[in-house]
């Protein structure tokens, strides 16, 4: 992921923000709802040919590393979506390929959301969802990114995409554009409207956009994009902060938390899901399953 990439974080304060006032508050109204969350954690991509032999068999072949990828982790960021709209036959395939318990969260088509910005997209839209509910039991929340240029003053297009959404497909919503994030009668109005079409959002945590950690949870959901640095040693201390607070999120009554996790290239990925389910497991006493590395050999040695 190239946004907010920065080439030097020597100088980035990584301290999460507090939460959004309301972010409590939409928690709270459905504490009573869930004692035990559904948690998913995963990558953007299954196809990665560093990880064969690390993550999947050493005679894995491309085919079939979606297959291999679901028995390692139980969800995906589908970034693929964004680029087309799967056929019939893709959607079967990828679940004939699916673990029991797999989630895919669907990544909206760039024509909605960076061409058309929203604008006479209902069409689209509809044959998109059409396509992901083929996904069964196995489609999570799907998320829309909007473009960087898509500004509050579109936020007549937003309200008008929202109220006409289809209610049965989960959605979370990634804002982009700085103004998002500066406290302003149309920013509420837009995080109310979220809130009240129960839509939730993306939260994204990279070097280079400290603004987009704006903490704002608009349903029981949370939807967290992070974006490593190659596992520098401030990779674990971010993730370790963001297990501290999801972790008061769920006591406060989250009921599902999506992880998502990029590194550059992905090649690290893995490493950082398993820190990230191995201490949620210790400090939060859940039983995740973490994906299984199998240590690599370094060039260069004999024994």
């Amino acid at each position: 992921m190239d946004f907010g990439k920065l080439s030097d974080i020597t100088s980035v304060d990584f301290t999460l923000p507090a939460d959004a006032s309301q972010t409590k508050t939409v928690l709270q109204k459905n504490a009573h709802k869930a004692s035990k969350p559904a948690i998913y954690v995963g990558c953007p991509i299954w196809t990665n040919k560093d990880w064969v032999g690390k993550v999947y068999p050493s005679h894995a072949k491309e085919k079939d590393f979606l297959y291999h990828y679901s028995r390692q982790f139980n969800t995906i960021e589908l970034n693929t979506t964004h680029y087309r709209i799967p056929d019939p036959e893709t959607i079967e395939r990828w679940k004939a390929a699916a673990a029991p318990g797999f989630t895919f969260s669907p990544k909206f088509p760039q024509i909605i959301s960076h061409e058309k910005q929203l604008d006479e997209a209902e069409d689209l839209t509809l044959e998109f969802c059409e396509a992901i509910r083929g996904l069964g039991e196995h489609l999570g929340t799907s998320f829309l990114q909007l473009a960087p240029n898509f500004s509050p003053k579109y936020f007549p297009l937003l309200e008008k995409y929202v109220k006409f959404f289809p209610k049965d497909i989960s959605l979370a919503i990634e804002f982009r554009h700085q103004d998002w994030f500066k406290s302003s009668p149309v920013t509420d109005k837009a995080f109310d409207l979220l809130e009240q079409y129960n839509i939730s959002t993306v939260i994204t945590d990279v070097a280079g956009r400290r603004d987009v950690l704006h903490q704002r949870l608009t349903t029981p959901i949370a939807m967290i994009r992070f974006v490593g640095n190659g596992l520098h040693p401030t990779d674990y201390t971010r993730v370790s902060d963001w297990i501290e607070r999801c972790l008061q999120w769920i006591e406060s009554g989250l009921q599902t938390l999506y992880f998502f996790v990029h590194e550059p290239d992905n090649k690290f990925s893995p490493e950082l899901v398993a820190y990230f389910i191995q201490q949620l497991n210790e400090k939060g006493k859940f039983s995740l399953t973490p994906p299984r590395i199998t240590p690599q050999p370094v060039q260069g040695t004999l024994f």
